[in-house]
């Protein structure tokens, strides 16, 4: 499972025009399934995002958590962070899960997010989404949880 994390001052989801989903200061997490990912994964990557410190404290140090902070979490799914450029042109993703598996492991992450007390907006799994945002920073990870 693979997660691009983005400190946000605002982000939001739009599918046909139309607002689903948005959040004040917080994250954006873009989420990626692969294949081999089991529930251990995404119980992994939830602890991990929700407790990176990456927000400023009093002496503007990154030592402070979403948790910490009281901010909220947008959950974007994103195949395409399974894509492998290694050869030609055009990505591969016969890494990424099936739509299936990848969606009910996508629920689970965020089901794990909203146990541990953070408010949760998702985009729309396998829609065509635009997705907005203001980074806060900018900060900007990489998790994997292999």
């Amino acid at each position: 499972m693979k997660a691009v994390i983005q400190r946000v001052k605002e982000s939001s989801v739009s599918v046909d025009g139309e607002t689903i989903s948005q959040i004040g200061p917080g994250l954006l997490v873009l989420l990626g399934v692969a294949q081999t990912d089991e529930e251990s994964d995404a119980s992994y990557l939830a602890e991990k995002t929700v407790n990176l410190r990456i927000f400023e404290d009093q002496n503007k140090k990154m030592n402070r958590s979403l948790k910490d902070t009281g901010g909220a979490m947008l959950v974007v799914s994103q195949f395409t962070l399974l894509g492998d450029c290694r050869k030609g042109r055009r990505p591969s993703f016969v890494y990424a899960a099936e739509p299936q598996k990848a969606e009910t492991l996508y629920e689970y992450f965020i089901q794990k997010i909203r146990e541990m007390g953070i408010q949760v907006e998702t985009g729309q799994f396998r829609a065509m989404m635009d997705v907005s945002l203001i980074n806060d920073g900018p900060v900007t990870l990489i998790l994997e949880s292999s």
